[in-house]
Parts: C-alpha cells; sequence; structure tokens
C-alpha cells in the first residue's frame, strides 16, 4: 500500500515478472512541447483529473488470472485494469484518444488521466466544458472534482505553467530542482539530469552546461565530483530557477534563429516577434569534435532547422550567426561531401 497525495491508498503490486514476458505495446505517448504548441490564443484553462480511470478498462477473462496477487487477507484477481501492468498507460492513452478524437488539437490536450480544456473566450470555454463533461459521461468516465480546476487564467499542468503569457516551469518543480542535493553517486547524477532535463528547452546552451555531468554518466566512467561537476550542478540549478517564460506560437511565421557553435557544443534559439519560443542544445559527437570552424557553425545550422522543421516548414525565416563567412554558402564554387 503506498499513501496518495490527498490521504488515500494506491495498491501496488510487483507485476516485474509478467512484464518481461508481456508483448510490449509501443503506443506514442505526444511530445510535452507539441502539446503545448496547440495553445495559440488561448486564454482560459480547465484542468480535469480522472477518477480511477483505469479501472474502466476491463481485463479479458483468459487473463485475469495473470494478474493475481496474495496477501494475509486473501488472494485476489484483478478483472479491470491495474497499476504497474506494462501496457496499462499505452492502453488507457489510446482509449483516451478515441473518447476526444473530435476535439483533440482543437481544445483539449490529453495526456493520460490529465485533461486540459483551453479557450480563447469565456464564451467558448462554457460552451467547450459542456462538450468535454458530456463526453466523459457518455463514456462512463468520471472526473475527480476535489482534483479539478476551472476557468483559470493561469494553469499548472505536465509541470509547466500556462497562461495567455506563454509556458514556464512550475515553481514546485523550480523547488524541486533547488533544493536539490549534491549527487554522491552515478544514479543519483542521472535523476538530477533527468529532471533538469525535462526543461532544457528553457535553458540556453543545457548541453555545454550539463557535459561534465553527463560525462559523469558514460559507460566506464569513474564517479569523480570535480569543481567541474560542481559548477554544472549549481549553474544548471540557478538557470532552471531564471528560467524566462516562452512564448507560444501565434502562427505568423516570422520566425529568428540565432546559433553559434563551439567546441563545446552546438546552441540554438527560436523566436517570433521578440520573444524566445525554445532553446535547443546538443553536445558535439566524437567526429564533430575535429571539425574546423566553419563547419562547426554551420552543423548548429543544420541543427537548428532539423529539430524545428516542423515550425520552419514553408515559412521566410532569418538566421543569426557570428560566422560571417556562411553568408557566402550558397555561392560557393565547390562543397565538400560533409556540406552538401
Amino acid at each position: 500500500m503506498a499513501p496518495k497525495k490527498d490521504g488515500s491508498i494506491r495498491l501496488c503490486i510487483d507485476y516485474r515478472e509478467l512484464n518481461k514476458v508481456t508483448v510490449k505495446n509501443h503506443y506514442p505517448l505526444p511530445k510535452i512541447d507539441d502539446l503545448f504548441d496547440q495553445l495559440q490564443g488561448a486564454t482560459v484553462f480547465s484542468k480535469i483529473d480522472l477518477r480511477s480511470g483505469y479501472y474502466k478498462l476491463r481485463i479479458r477473462d483468459s487473463d485475469i488470472p495473470k494478474t493475481a496477487f496474495h496477501s494475509r487477507y486473501g488472494h485476489y484477481e484483478f478483472i479491470v485494469m491495474s497499476f504497474g501492468l506494462t501496457n496499462a498507460l499505452a492502453v488507457f492513452m489510446d482509449l483516451m484518444n478515441i473518447v476526444f478524437k473530435d476535439f483533440l488539437d482543437t481544445f483539449v490536450i490529453v495526456f493520460i488521466d490529465d485533461i486540459l480544456v483551453y479557450s480563447k473566450t469565456e464564451a467558448e470555454h462554457e460552451k467547450h466544458l459542456h462538450q468535454v463533461l458530456g463526453t466523459l459521461r457518455a463514456n462512463k468516465l468520471y472526473a475527480k472534482f476535489s482534483k479539478c480546476e476551472f476557468w483559470l487564467k493561469k494553469v499548472s499542468f505536465l509541470g509547466h505553467v500556462m497562461s495567455s503569457e506563454g509556458v514556464s516551469i512550475d515553481p514546485v518543480k523550480i523547488e524541486a530542482v533547488t533544493s536539490w542535493p549534491r549527487p554522491s553517486t552515478i544514479n543519483e547524477v542521472r535523476s538530477f539530469l533527468d529532471l533538469a532535463g525535462y526543461y532544457r528547452m528553457f535553458v540556453e546552451d543545457f548541453s555545454r552546461i550539463a557535459s561534465p555531468l553527463t560525462q559523469l554518466t558514460r559507460k566506464g566512467t569513474p564517479f569523480v565530483w570535480n569543481p567541474a561537476c560542481e559548477t554544472s550542478f549549481q549553474e544548471l540549478k540557478q538557470k532552471l530557477v531564471s528560467a524566462p517564460v516562452l512564448t507560444v506560437l501565434d502562427g505568423s511565421g516570422s520566425f529568428v534563429i540565432y546559433s553559434d557553435a563551439s567546441k563545446k557544443g552546438l546552441g540554438c534559439m527560436l523566436m517570433q516577434q521578440g520573444k524566445v519560443v525554445a532553446y535547443a542544445s546538443h553536445q558535439l559527437k566524437s567526429h564533430e569534435q575535429n571539425y574546423p570552424t566553419h563547419n562547426l557553425e554551420l552543423a548548429v545550422v543544420v541543427f537548428a532547422l532539423k529539430i524545428w522543421r516542423h515550425y520552419l516548414y514553408g515559412e521566410k525565416i532569418q538566421m543569426f550567426t557570428d560566422h560571417k563567412s556562411l553568408k557566402y554558402f550558397f555561392t560557393q564554387k565547390e562543397l565538400n561531401m560533409r556540406q552538401r
């Protein structure tokens, strides 16, 4: 038994052996930053959390014995989906997408059992809420109203805070980062990087800053916490505390990209209407470390165009770099294999 935040109890069963022999359902979960792109012009939000959503999915009769567990109170088997089963999340996510397929990408975001309803006006929002709640009732899915919030100008969702101004990091998560103790094992370093990396689009040059820590996690590397690791650890904390509010795309195009490259990594920034949309960066691979400066600066341009191609395709953009010779790239008489 594990306590929940609201004081209730969650039944936890060790299904590791069953999960090992289960054929995995590789249903794709949506990318968090892609979900936020839908919020163009939204000013009113409501957040709905489902009550015991997994229990709305029946288990096939022949598979019920596989969910069995035994305690001093007796022998039990689940007839509905249990937490801990490897495919539970994928199956439930599929169900939610089917239930809300008419509303997705219009005024509803669904991530497992969390539902966000967003609208441009209060009149629209009233209509949208009626549709969403009616759909839940029609499909016998019920909200846990103690965890629901309605008619908000600013909402916390999936570790972020959303408003008409844009998207920022949830203060609760910032507090978790700032209070994180200095890692003493490789696994603790990985855990910190997982949390910090979830918000990497808010941090300029994230890969460069995190480089000493990521090097610690490489196979065969002994754990030695040196001054470079401490500097990286503290700088990442500070960057997340002072992270900006990222603007939500307004559909007008007019993209501007600033790029920079060095032997420590590649970094770029996407802007629209003078506001930051996202940061992106990555550490140099072994073969990239041998690139001359010109090719490195070209590599970061290609990296930016690839990572944000879903925004930039068909749009006219401005690209700014501190490497002046790149502007002659399209008039070069000869290109080497890498440049092609």
